[in-house]
């Protein structure tokens, strides 16, 4: 317990000024929920709207944990301290194969690369770089996310299909997304993994241009990040994650709206304390896609399960669909008018 909480940061209801309600019959269940990076996760930022939140202190009240990487999630959750997140191909599968975790439900979306006409990771050289094709790549170093990260599968997946192998044909160095740019710059790698944030930065803009995107790797969109918890949490306290997942898609809904969106920017920017101008892509076809209604593309996550056993990062024959309860947000968005 004391290394998961030099891990988080607890944002109570106080934070965010939502009052609690008395409970008419039950108190109010607390949902410790876990949260990593903003802009990419979104959930501390739809809570700051407690106008758009029926639930909050009724039925249930909210903790939001914040871990500074996903790694470390599937092992909180394993030991009970937290138990709702946000989870991404390799931890999930790990978790199921290798932890054991076989009661792990994918119950909802968090966000998808690559749907047609929004948002794909970029992979980017320099403007003046003589890389102007994948195959020129070979012999090369490049920067890019963790081993098993969604970058990293794109990135090997693509230069696999052009006959370059990672260590035979490349060197890849792991970099996070905000120390890449400057390693292009300097001319450390010649190619990097950008997100919808980085992509904006003004340097990478004026100096890069894009070799490929996520949805060119794998040909079609993937599930980036899918919210997941343990059956036995959900079968013990269903009524309440349903209303959390009410509120959470209600706000979502209200975030994507575009009357709304310079007041959601501004709330945004007034989480991170950083200006508004840095996230006014947000919540628009510049973002990546979140589905209203909470289901997942389990097509494309499929996709990132079979290029994982591909690679030998995972075991292979693992069916991901055989461990979802997608009937939580269905009767959640369900009652949303």
């Amino acid at each position: 317990m004391a290394l998961i909480r030099s891990l988080i940061v607890i944002f109570t209801l106080a934070v965010f000024g939502i009052a609690t309600v008395p409970a008419q019959s039950a108190e109010p269940v607390k949902l410790r929920v876990v949260w990593y990076v903003v802009p990419f996760a979104v959930t501390p930022v739809l809570f700051m709207k407690p106008e758009l939140m029926t639930h909050v202190g009724k039925t249930y009240n909210i903790e939001l944990v914040h871990l500074a990487s996903g790694s470390s999630f599937p092992t909180a959750l394993a030991a009970g301290e937290v138990d709702i997140g946000p989870i991404s191909a390799l931890p999930m599968a790990t978790s199921i194969q290798n932890a054991h975790m076989d009661d792990l439900r994918l119950i909802a979306d968090e966000y998808e690369d690559g749907v047609e006409g929004w948002y794909s990771g970029q992979f980017v050289v320099l403007k003046d770089s003589p890389i102007q094709k994948i195959e020129d790549l070979k012999g090369k170093v490049v920067a890019n996310l963790g081993v098993g990260s969604s970058g990293d599968m794109a990135m090997r997946f693509m230069l696999r299909q052009h006959g370059l192998e990672a260590k035979r044909d490349y060197t890849t160095l792991e970099a996070s997304p905000g120390n890449m740019p400057a390693m292009l710059l300097a001319n450390k790698v010649e190619l990097i993994n950008t997100t919808g944030l980085t992509s904006r930065a003004q340097n990478v803009i004026d100096n890069t241009r894009v070799l490929f995107d996520r949805r060119q790797a794998f040909g079609g969109p993937t599930q980036e990040a899918t919210v997941v918890s343990r059956a036995g949490f959900l079968e013990k306290n269903r009524a309440a994650v349903v209303d959390y997942l009410e509120d959470y898609f209600r706000a979502m809904r209200w975030f994507y709206d575009p009357k709304n969106h310079d007041e959601a920017i501004k709330t945004v920017s007034a989480f991170n304390k950083a200006p508004e101008k840095q996230f006014d892509w947000m919540f628009t076809s510049g973002d990546e896609y979140r589905d209203p209604n909470g289901m997942p593309n389990m097509q494309g996550l499929q996709k990132s399960i079979d290029v994982l056993a591909e690679f030998g990062l995972i075991k292979t024959g693992l069916d991901i669909s055989k461990y979802t309860d997608f009937s939580l947000v269905k009767e959640a968005t369900a009652r949303i008018k």
